[in-house]
């Protein structure tokens, strides 16, 4: 009874089972439905995160695969591992332009390498850029004479000889991607970004790919496509991180190198992707010049194509080749013309439009960071230390010891910061603008004036109090009787110089003016000054350009109309000679000679200051000549020029006076 009473039991269970089995397969139903959604959200926001990174790690990239039931790994494709930017400085801007590329770089989430030229083998390292999947980025400036930068000269040099080795083959970087940011100055014409447009020519020469068109940035505010060249670096930098995140996606390839008609294709495509970008894009366009690059390299393939002048051709083809050098050529002046037309058309364009401001967002930092007060868009004054000096009743400048004139009540100012030079030894660092005309917007004389006062006034004020200033001197200070317009750039540039000058005497100020010898017909033009001063700064064409590196071409027969020009002048003319040694100290007799041509009334000697360590310039101690030997310069000097004979010495600013024998009291 038991067992049949169980039996009975297990029989209902399994009724009551069959009863329901709708609901149990419901919930089963609903279970699995569950299941299936939760699997598909997580994946599906996976591969999301992955492909919004653009670029997943290695192990980040593997992603599963059912194959006859079992599943396999697949590493996905990485675009680009990494970027190397590669820089040439000499004043550090191309440096500083790397690290702020870079930190922009890591924020995408990439590897990333900074790397001086300086410190690269190319001879051992660049080819295993053609298979790392890199992308490298050149930024190199433009020095001397469209030479490279010290520590970029090496690689240039490799590069150049590289492209024209048979040993290397065409081939050598091919698989090398690249992208060429140049820096330079366009007042420099003969020589502008002539270092970058070479890098750029030689990689494409050894088959690597450009990424995008080179850029050029510009030191010349007022020919700067964006205001400055931190502008044109941050318009490139801003097209070139769309660029990178286009190709860590895959979506595009760089330059085919089948570029047609000074357009790059490639560009083109990218135009109609990024359309995120299009404004700043728009902005960036490479001009006809920066295409035409493209085409230049292009005419060299199809001539390559068509044989090359090293092959053996036949007769049979003779007509085929005759026919593309036919259209290589009208296609070739079709470009010149182009590219004249639209040289001029941004020439007028620029004219038309407003001038740029001389001072710059960073050069005014720059210039602040030196002590200037800045005035206007390109004037300047600042505080010398001999007037500090004075004020505390202590001695005063060689002015002061050679003139009378009373350092603390000195102003040191300037109504132009540009200059026609870069002098060596210039104690400004080369933070100042330069330029061979006035291409910029222009103060009025009588602002400058007034806020110049104003800021030296404020600056004297600083030292009401200071232990050790004596009150009677204090006081004298704040009624400026000098204007020293030596304090940075070349004033005669300046448009309204002459009523400037005009002011600072109607102000009872005397005006000592120096010039560096480059602007004869200034010269000429120039009112009556105090004191009108001629830098000599050297008595060889030769040394010449190598100390001052002067911008204009014709430099010697400018500096040579100078000195005659000042021999014209009714007034009191000074020569100042700056000795550097191993630079200008072996040339007496050619000294002799051009004080002869501008026979001025006064010859101030003095040894160059070392202004401390300057990327911009390779001078030390070793070139700062003792006094003894300054003594010793000026004693031969004099002994050259019957007329002329030593008046006065300043031991402490390293400085002697040579007066010609007519001023003798």
């Amino acid at each position: 009874l038991d067992v049949s009473m169980d039996t009975w039991n297990f029989y209902t269970c399994l009724v009551s089972l069959w009863l329901h089995r709708f609901y149990i397969y419901s919930a089963v139903a609903f279970g699995i439905s569950i299941w299936i959604v939760i699997q598909f959200t997580t994946t599906k926001t996976k591969k999301k995160g992955e492909k919004s990174n653009g670029n997943p790690a290695s192990f980040e990239g593997i992603e599963d695969k059912v194959v006859n039931g079992y599943a396999t790994l697949q590493a996905k494709e990485v675009y680009v591992a990494g970027v190397k930017i590669f820089y040439g400085s000499q004043t550090g801007t191309a440096k500083r332009f790397a690290k702020g590329l870079a930190e922009a770089v890591i924020a995408l989430n990439l590897p990333v390498e900074v790397i001086s030229m300086g410190d690269y083998d190319p001879d051992d390292c660049l080819s295993e850029e053609t298979t790392s999947r890199n992308i490298c980025v050149f930024l190199v400036a433009t020095y001397t004479d469209g030479q490279p930068t010290e520590s970029a000269a090496w690689f240039c040099k490799w590069l150049e000889e590289a492209v024209n080795d048979f040993r290397f083959g065409k081939t050598y970087l091919k698989g090398l991607r690249y992208a060429v940011f140049g820096l330079g100055n366009s007042v420099y014409v003969d020589h502008y970004n002539t270092v970058g447009r070479n890098i750029d020519k030689w990689l494409w020469m050894l088959s690597a790919s450009r990424i995008m068109t080179r850029a050029e940035g510009d030191c010349n505010v007022a020919q700067s496509k964006h205001g400055s060249i931190e502008a044109d670096f941050e318009a490139w930098k801003a097209k070139f991180l769309s660029q990178l995140q286009a190709l860590c996606r895959g979506e595009k390839k760089p330059c085919s190198g089948k570029c047609k008609k000074g357009k790059c294709k490639s560009l083109g495509k990218q135009s109609k992707e990024s359309s995120d970008h299009e404004h700043g894009a728009s902005e960036y366009e490479n001009t006809e010049a920066e295409e035409l690059f493209e085409t230049s390299s292009d005419e060299e393939a199809d001539g390559e194509e068509a044989g090359g002048t090293n092959s053996v051709i036949d007769v049979e083809d003779l007509g085929s080749i005759m026919s593309h050098m036919k259209k290589a050529k009208v296609r070739n002046c079709c470009y010149r013309d182009t590219g004249t037309s639209l040289t001029h058309k941004n020439a007028g364009r620029k004219e038309e439009g407003e001038k740029r401001e001389m001072i710059t967002l960073a050069l005014r930092e720059a210039l602040t960071k030196q002590g200037y007060k800045l005035i206007g868009s390109h004037s300047g004054v600042k505080l010398c230390r001999w007037t500090k000096s004075m004020l505390r009743g202590r001695g005063g400048c060689y002015k002061h010891t050679f003139y009378g004139i009373e350092s603390h009540r000195c102003m040191e100012a300037t109504p132009s910061l540009a200059c026609a030079n870069k002098c060596v030894f210039c104690w400004r660092h080369h933070t100042n603008p330069v330029g061979t005309e006035w291409r910029w917007k222009m103060d009025q004389p009588e602002m400058i004036l007034q806020e110049a006062i104003e800021n030296h006034q404020n600056m004297i004020k600083q030292f009401k109090g200071v232990s050790g200033v004596k009150a009677d001197r204090f006081e004298e200070a704040m009624t400026v009787k000098h204007c020293a317009l030596s304090l940075v750039g070349e004033p005669i540039m300046y448009p309204e110089i002459n009523q400037f000058v005009k002011l600072l005497h109607q102000h009872s100020i005397s005006s000592f003016l120096v010039t560096n010898a480059q602007f004869p017909d200034e010269i000429r033009n120039l009112g009556p000054v105090t004191q009108l001063y001629v830098s000599v700064d050297a008595s060889t064409k030769e040394s010449l350009k190598r100390i001052d590196r002067p911008l204009f071409k014709d430099f010697w027969q400018r500096f040579l109309d100078s000195l005659k020009a000042l021999s014209e002048k009714q007034q009191r003319t000074v020569y100042r000679l700056t000795l550097v040694k191993a630079w200008n100290v072996d040339e007496l007799k050619a000294y002799a000679d051009l004080i002869s041509l501008g026979e001025p009334d006064f010859i101030e000697v003095k040894g160059v200051t070392y202004c401390g360590e300057s990327s911009a310039s390779n001078l030390t101690m070793a070139n700062v000549p003792w006094h003894e030997e300054v003594v010793r310069f000026v004693q031969e000097l004099a002994d050259l020029i019957p007329d002329y004979e030593i008046a006065c010495e300043h031991e402490h600013s390293n400085c002697l006076l040579i007066a010609h024998k007519k001023v003798r009291l």
